[in-house]
C-alpha cells in the first residue's frame, strides 16, 4: 500500500498517536515493576540494629546499603534474599518513605551517612528515557529508510551528477557565438545523436571522447550544453572535483556509477568540467591523495575503454590545463578529438556581445562594434561582464536605455578597477602623473606602428593605479615585426622618460612599465631571434601549450656565457629606446607641456580631445632630430 511507511519511508499519523501512549506505559510498568526491596518497617528495624551504612532519600524513595553481618538477626532469609548485593559485605535496599519525622534525626543518632537528592517529577523521568528512544528511532528510520545519516553513507559511492532531461540546458547553438569553428565540429555529435545510422552505414564511428580546451570564461561548459539542448538527449554533468573524496576508493566507485547511469538512459552526453582535477599526470603528486586520485583516473581509463559510443553514449570534457594531462586519457580511443577555443576575434566579439546584449535595452547610439573594437582579448565571459555592468551603470544613474559612455565606463572599470576620485593626492604627485601619462601618449602617438591613444586619464583607479594611457589596436594582430616591439618599448619607457625630462628626477610610478619594458626585450633576444649579435637562436622555450608535451621542471639550456650575452643584449634594447624616447620628447616639449596642464586641468581626455589639442597632423611629424635618428637605425 502507498501508505506504508515501506512505500515512501514515512510514518503515518497514527503512528505518533499511538507511539507516546505506548512508551509511556511501558516506562511506567518498567518504574514500578518489584516495588520496594524492603518495606520501611523493616527498615527501621535494621537501622535501630544499627545495621545501616548509607541512606539516599529522593522524594518518597529511599536507598541505600547495609552491612550484611548479622542480618538474620534482624530480618528473615525472604528479606534478605530481596536485597541486592553490593560488594565487600553490603547489600543495597529500596524502600518508599512514609511521613516520619523522626528518621533524620534516628539516621544522626546512628551515624549514618545520608544524603537528599532533589525530587524528579514523572515528566523529567519520562522525558530521560523518551528522547534517547525517540532518537535512536529516528536513527532507525533514516538508515532503514535510504535518508540522512544512512542515505549518505549508503550513497556516498554514488555519482553526483546533475542530470538535465532533454532542453532542459536551456541552452542552444543560438547562444553560443565568436567560435564558429567549434561550433560546427560539435554539430556532427549532434548529427550522431538525432541520426546514428547516416554515419554507421559507410563503418564509422564517432568520437568516444571530445576534450574542450580553451582558457577560462571562453565558452567551454556552454558549448557542451548546447550540444546537448540541440541534441535532446539527458545530459549528465559533473565537475572533476566531485569525484574525489576523503575516502581511498570513493572516487572510482562515482565513475563506475556515472557510466552506469549513462548507459542505461543512452543516447545521451556525459560532460566532465574540469578534467584536470582528476586527469593530471600519475606519479607527479606526492601529497597524501595520490593513490585516490591514481584510482579514480584508472578507472576512467577503464571506462572509457569499456563503454561503446555507438550505444549513443557521448562523452565531453573540459579544461584550461592540457598540459598537465595524463597522455593515457589523450590517445586515440579515449578522447579522440581535441577541439580547442581561442579568444575571440574582433568579429567574434561582435556576435558575442549581441548575444549578451539581446536582453538590454540599448540606445540609438550604441554601436557593438566599436565596444568589440576596444575589447581586444576579452574572453566570452568577460564581454558578459561588460554587458551587465554597463546596465547596472545605467540603473544607477537612473536611465531607462543603455547608452555608449555606460559601455566605456563598464570597460575602463573592468580594465583599470574602480574609479578613486575620493584619493587625495598632494599637487606634486598629480603633476608627476600627469606628465607621466602625456609621455606615453605622445610617445605612442609619434610611433608609426604603436596602437593609437583612446583615453588618457588620471584618475586613480583599483589599488595601484594612478592614472593610465588606454590604447586601441585598429585590427586583431597574431605577428609582430621587430619594428612594432621596438616602438612599443619606446611607449613603456615614454612615461619615465618624461619625468626625467621635466622634473630631473624619477619616480616609483614606472615599475609596471620597466617590468614589461625589460619582458619584451627579453623575449625578443631569447625567443624570437631578435638579435644581431646572438643571432638566430631561440634560447628560452615559449611554453605556452595547448595538447603538446607535459610541463618538465625549468631549466636553463644555455650556459653562463650567452646567459650573459643575453643580459647585455637586452639593456642594450632598453638603451636604444631610451635614447629615442627622450629625443621625441625633447622636441616636443611644448606639447608635453600643454597635454599634461590640460590633463591636470579636465583629468581626463578622450580620442577626440586629444586630437583637437594636438591640433594637426603636420605638428606630429618628426623633427629633425628625430629624422636623423631614424635614418641613423635604418
Amino acid at each position: 500500500m502507498e501508505g506504508t511507511p515501506e512505500k515512501n519511508g514515512r510514518m503515518p499519523a497514527w503512528y505518533w498517536l499511538v507511539l507516546p501512549p505506548l512508551l509511556m506505559l511501558l516506562f511506567t510498568m518498567f518504574l514500578n515493576r518489584g516495588d520496594d526491596t524492603l518495606a520501611y518497617s523493616d527498615f527501621k528495624r535494621v537501622l535501630q540494629a544499627g545495621k545501616v551504612e548509607e541512606v539516599r532519600i529522593a522524594g518518597p524513595a529511599i536507598t541505600g546499603t547495609v552491612r550484611d553481618d548479622s542480618l538474620a538477626e534482624v530480618l528473615t532469609s525472604e528479606q534478605v534474599s530481596r536485597l541486592g548485593y553490593a560488594g565487600a559485605g553490603k547489600r543495597s535496599f529500596h524502600t518508599v518513605r512514609v511521613e516520619d519525622p523522626s528518621l533524620v534525626p534516628e539516621l544522626e543518632k546512628a551515624g549514618v551517612h545520608f544524603a537528599a537528592e532533589p525530587e524528579s517529577t514523572w515528566l523529567g523521568a519520562a522525558l530521560s528515557w523518551l528522547l534517547p528512544l525517540l532518537f535512536f528511532f529516528w536513527i532507525w528510520q533514516a538508515m532503514g529508510k535510504g535518508g540522512g545519516i544512512g542515505r549518505w553513507a549508503l550513497d556516498i559511492g554514488k555519482s553526483r551528477a546533475r542530470v538535465y532531461a532533454e532542453k532542459q540546458t536551456g541552452v542552444t547553438f543560438d547562444d553560443v557565438a565568436g567560435i564558429d569553428e567549434a561550433k560546427e565540429e560539435l554539430m556532427e555529435l549532434v548529427a550522431f545523436l538525432k541520426q546514428p545510422e547516416q554515419y554507421q552505414r559507410l563503418g564509422g564511428r564517432i568520437p568516444k571522447g571530445v576534450l574542450i580546451v580553451g582558457a577560462p570564461g571562453t565558452g567551454k561548459t556552454l558549448l557542451a550544453k548546447a550540444v546537448a539542448g540541440e541534441a535532446g538527449v539527458p545530459f549528465f554533468s559533473m565537475s572533476g572535483s566531485e569525484f574525489v573524496e576523503m575516502f581511498v576508493g570513493v572516487g572510482a566507485a562515482r565513475v563506475r556509477d556515472l557510466f552506469a547511469q549513462a548507459e542505461a538512459k543512452a543516447p545521451c552526453i556525459i560532460f566532465i568540467d574540469e578534467l584536470d582535477a582528476i586527469g593530471k599526470v600519475r606519479g607527479l603528486d606526492l601529497s597524501g591523495g595520490s593513490e585516490e586520485h591514481g584510482q579514480t583516473l584508472n578507472q576512467l581509463l577503464v571506462e572509457m575503454d569499456g563503454f561503446n559510443s555507438s550505444k549513443g553514449v557521448i562523452l565531453l570534457a573540459a579544461t584550461n590545463r592540457p598540459e598537465i594531462l595524463d597522455p593515457a586519457l589523450l590517445r586515440p580511443g579515449r578522447f579522440d578529438r581535441h577541439i580547442a577555443i581561442d579568444r575571440p576575434d574582433l568579429k567574434g566579439r561582435e556576435q558575442i556581445l549581441a548575444v549578451h546584449a539581446r536582453r538590454v535595452k540599448l540606445g540609438p547610439g550604441v554601436n557593438l562594434a566599436a565596444i568589440a573594437g576596444r575589447t581586444p582579448g576579452f574572453a566570452g565571459a568577460d564581454l558578459a561582464n561588460v554587458v551587465n555592468e554597463a546596465a547596472l551603470l545605467a540603473a544607477r544613474k537612473g536611465r531607462e536605455q543603455v547608452e555608449m559612455d555606460d559601455f566605456d565606463e563598464a570597460i575602463e572599470r573592468i580594465v583599470g578597477g574602480l574609479e578613486r576620485k575620493n584619493r587625495v593626492m598632494n599637487p606634486r604627485e598629480k603633476e608627476t602623473v600627469a606628465y607621466h601619462e602625456a609621455g606615453h601618449a605622445l610617445v605612442a602617438e609619434m610611433r608609426p606602428n604603436a596602437d593609437r591613444v583612446a583615453k588618457i586619464s588620471i584618475i586613480p583607479r583599483g589599488v595601484a593605479a594612478l592614472g593610465y594611457t588606454r590604447q586601441q589596436p585598429t585590427e586583431d594582430r597574431y605577428l609582430l615585426k621587430k619594428s612594432e616591439l621596438l616602438d612599443r618599448l619606446d611607449v613603456f619607457l615614454g612615461g619615465r622618460v618624461a619625468e626625467e625630462l621635466v622634473f630631473g628626477d624619477v619616480s616609483t610610478g614606472a615599475q609596471n612599465d620597466l617590468q614589461q619594458a625589460t619582458d619584451m626585450a627579453r623575449h625578443m633576444v631569447a625567443q624570437y631571434g631578435m638579435s644581431e649579435r646572438l643571432g638566430l637562436v631561440a634560447f628560452e622555450e615559449v611554453r605556452s601549450p595547448l595538447l603538446g608535451p607535459n610541463v618538465q621542471p625549468e631549466r636553463k639550456a644555455y650556459s653562463e656565457r650567452s646567459a650573459e650575452a643575453i643580459d647585455i643584449e637586452v639593456a642594450r634594447l632598453l638603451g636604444e629606446a631610451h635614447h629615442r624616447v627622450r629625443v621625441t620628447l625633447s622636441g616636443k616639449r611644448a606639447l608635453l607641456d600643454l597635454l599634461a596642464q590640460t590633463l591636470l586641468q579636465k583629468e581626463s581626455l578622450d580620442r577626440a580631445a586629444f586630437e583637437a589639442l594636438l591640433g594637426s597632423r603636420a605638428a606630429l611629424l618628426p623633427g629633425p632630430q628625430e629624422q636623423h635618428l631614424e635614418s641613423v637605425e635604418q
